[in-house]
């Protein structure tokens, strides 16, 4: 599936562990695979760079672990140029490795193209990842932005670890609740279009989803006043009675209904497209419920002749899951028409006559656990064999300091919205602390829009992705602490300093000096760079772009300790000077790099 990179520096670990390996062998006589020697980073506290856990092998030697230690200390240190020297903290040895070894890693760092990156193959398998998933009843909003860039953000990590990546969407353009904005439309929009309205078409659908909602709680008061009980004045309120009604027609087909259909949701199509865009995020196949629900009832059908699933006297579907430690699902309504699972079990066959797929993955919130845990299990009952390897990524909800939002109650905060804020919050930042000066204003709006975008989803993709959070506008666009914009200044900093090294005539592509002296800081830095491609494979196996972030703050805050306490371009010894704007050049890239995983754009300058 994937194609080893090559640098010197992600071989390190299993270096010594090699070296440990022979050690014990050499000393004690026994034979340790290298993959059991434990290794960790030396504590700042103690002098080192890698630490091995000897603990495990003071009983093959029969002596204390300090003397164990400093046995395998004294005999790495004789035998390989690699370790220069060594100290014991009970049973921890601590290995300094010889600083040759980190100016050639450096070297091999800036030669690999992509580093990080581990590039698919022709027959590597195929992952798709379903994300967005967005109803056409009303616009994105803050809940959807998460969804999109954990989706976006995953596929592109996933793309970094060697896999062949579709990224799709399925679009829930059919439903009660499509229904309930084209009744609303038709009642009380007088005409209303986007194009009339100035308003984007995802949001004049919305409107009239919150209107019908308003409506419809009128009617309810109203028949409850009449003696009706809250259940039956929900069940029987005319706009909800002329709402299924309507479903009704439109999956038979009734013209009338359909061309409504057909032209409310090309409004909310294109209004869509322009929130995608401008969040940075895209798909490579697109599926619309409206045609996956036909295969649904298909499969849902032939599950009925061949007694997978059951109907009741009223006609409606159902699949009994007791024996399975579930309840029973409903499939199809009496009435004929179909429920989400139903156009998901449709979806799914679709995708996999589509494309061989090795893994699919549906990136949907933590409310949908037992859906998709239903959905596995209809699959398979199906007798499709990859229905028990789908992943549901169960993602955490996203919610702001007031508490949640409802749809319904239009109290969502709109997704176009906060973009359009947190650009604008962008700018002002910037301005007030002199970071746009003697910029041109098409370079300010620019700046402006790559800081706020990052900011936002720097912030939404720091959290565990499978924890709930709060997003705070005012927290994210700071230019101090873990933030996106503090990782792009620091981006635009080094850019700066590699601008002002050229007008210097410095050539970055000269090789470096191996026998210079670095601090430890330096050695440091570069040991950081060296897992990068750990950070990757690990966010890969994970499904988490936090460790891609928190990855990133951590190289970006440890550059700008080295940046304060170092010299750069000042630096007299020309060896050491060309050494640190190579560093520099290396950290820049992989903040480019790390930060393209996460969807985020880098400013050249700012």
């Amino acid at each position: 599936m994937q194609r080893k990179q090559t640098s010197r520096i992600m071989n390190i670990e299993s270096s010594i562990q090699i070296v440990v390996a022979e050690a014990i062998k050499s000393i004690y006589n026994t034979e340790v695979t290298s993959n059991q020697i434990q290794l960790q980073k030396t504590k700042k506290e103690f002098e080192g760079d890698i630490t091995v856990v000897v603990f495990p092998y003071s009983k093959i030697a029969r002596k204390s672990p300090e003397v164990t230690a400093q046995e395998i200390g004294e005999y790495i240190l004789t035998n390989n140029t690699l370790i220069t020297n060594f100290n014991v903290i009970k049973g921890f040895l601590n290995l300094s490795i010889n600083k040759t070894y980190w100016i050639e890693s450096l070297n091999s760092i800036l030669s690999t193209e992509n580093y990080g990156y581990t590039r698919a193959d022709e027959p590597a398998p195929l992952m798709m990842i379903e994300y967005s998933s967005p109803n056409t009843n009303k616009p994105l909003h803050l809940g959807h932005i998460r969804n999109n860039l954990l989706g976006f953000s995953i596929s592109e990590i996933q793309k970094a670890n060697g896999w062949n990546v579709v990224k799709t969407n399925i679009v829930n353009d059919r439903g009660i609740h499509i229904c309930k904005s084209m009744l609303a439309w038709q009642k009380f929009g007088n005409g209303e279009t986007p194009a009339s309205s100035g308003l984007k078409g995802d949001h004049l659908v919305g409107k009239y989803y919150v209107e019908f909602d308003k409506a419809y709680k009128a009617e309810v008061k109203e028949l409850i006043s009449k003696g009706f009980t809250e259940e039956e004045a929900k069940k029987n309120a005319p706009l909800m009675l002329e709402a299924q009604d309507m479903l009704r027609k439109w999956e038979a087909g009734d013209k009338e209904t359909y061309n409504l259909w057909q032209t409310m949701n090309s409004w909310v199509y294109a209004g869509f497209d322009v929130t995608y865009k401008k969040l940075g995020v895209d798909f490579d196949k697109i599926y619309y419920e409206s045609e996956t629900y036909i295969t649904g009832k298909e499969e849902v059908e032939r599950g009925v002749r061949e007694n997978s699933f059951y109907i009741r006297p009223d006609n409606s579907v159902w699949a009994d899951l007791t024996a399975d430690g579930l309840d029973e699902k409903l499939l199809l309504r009496s009435d004929g028409t179909s429920v989400y699972m139903t156009q998901d079990i449709g979806t799914a066959k679709l995708r996999y006559n589509d494309f061989d797929i090795s893994k699919m993955v549906y990136v949907v919130g933590n409310e949908q656990n037992y859906h998709f845990q239903v959905l596995s299990i209809l699959l398979d009952k199906l007798g499709y064999n990859w229905g028990k390897n789908l992943v549901h990524f169960s993602y955490g909800m996203v919610e702001l300091p007031e508490g949640k939002m409802k749809s319904r109650e239009g109290t969502v905060v709109d997704a176009d919205d906060l973009m359009a804020e947190m650009i604008d919050t962008a700018r002002e930042t910037s301005e007030e602390l002199g970071k746009l000066d003697n910029c041109t204003e098409e370079e300010k709006a620019e700046i402006a829009r790559i800081v706020g975008l990052g900011a936002l989803k720097y912030f939404i993709l720091k959290v565990d992705p499978r924890k709930n959070m709060t997003f705070n506008p005012k927290e994210s666009i700071d230019f101090n602490g873990n933030t996106g914009p503090f990782i792009q200044y620091t981006h635009a900093r080094i850019k700066s300093v590699l601008r002002k090294s050229a007008e210097q005539g410095i050539d970055i592509s000269n090789t470096l000096n191996n026998q210079i002296s670095i601090s430890e800081k330096e050695t440091n830095l570069v040991q950081l760079l060296g897992a990068f491609p750990a950070a990757v494979k690990q966010a890969g196996e994970e499904f988490s772009p936090a460790l891609i972030a928190n990855y990133i703050y951590e190289l970006v805050k440890e550059y700008n300790q080295f940046y304060h306490d170092f010299s750069i371009l000042r630096e007299n010894n020309q060896d050491l000077k060309l050494f640190r704007i190579k560093l520099s050049a290396a950290i820049a890239n992989v903040i480019k790099n790390g930060m393209k995983l996460l969807g985020i754009e880098v400013p050249e300058r700012m």
